[in-house]
């Protein structure tokens, strides 16, 4: 069996429609989902990014956000198949009590949640095996570490799709799908 380690925002829910509603609201700064081709958010200044993920991070938009379709059917499956899943999110630790609930409120099935600034020394050392996350920093990371890296495509993630070796969907159908073959095959760990 597996250890699936999986990211939440832009992996589990569409998570830029909340950060642009937040930057529109507060600064007056609408995020296109489309014009985002990089990691970098640079229509904002650090400052008042950190300021809109802090507040997408709050309860009500942490109990609002709806799961992409079939996103949590896919993790269910794994889980009930005896893979162990890892929700892991770069969300500040005092976040974790509301992902919670609303871990519970969607009826996703996992075995551990850890919200932190580095999922990959995490993933390490809880021995991952595949890290789903749409960051192409996170994704590079965790194929260094020798994790198999898969994502939901992403204008900001796309570029690395076409020259590394991370399995991608453009949606959890699609990505459930391609994972299949991974999933079935004996864990290699040192």
């Amino acid at each position: 069996m597996s250890r699936i380690a999986i990211d939440i925002d832009s992996t589990l829910h569409h998570y830029w429609d909340q950060l642009s509603g937040v930057s529109e609201r507060r600064f007056g700064m609408a995020l296109a989902y489309e014009d985002q081709v990089s990691w970098g958010i640079t229509k904002l200044r650090p400052a008042q990014l950190a300021a809109c993920v802090a507040e997408t991070h709050q309860e009500a938009l942490v109990l609002a956000a709806e799961p992409y379709p079939q996103a949590v059917e896919s993790v269910c499956a794994w889980h009930a198949a005896g893979h162990f899943i890892h929700i892991t999110s770069h969300r500040n630790p005092a976040a974790h009590d509301i992902t919670v609930q609303w871990l519970e409120k969607i009826g996703l099935a996992y075995d551990e949640l850890y919200c932190s600034f580095d999922k990959i020394t995490r993933c390490v050392e809880i021995e991952i095996d595949i890290l789903i996350d749409d960051s192409p920093i996170n994704l590079t990371r965790a194929q260094d570490a020798g994790l198999i890296a898969a994502t939901i495509v992403h204008p900001w993630n796309v570029e690395l799709l076409e020259t590394d070796d991370v399995i991608a969907g453009r949606d959890w159908i699609e990505l459930a799908h391609n994972l299949e073959p991974v999933l079935t095959l004996p864990t290699q760990r040192p």
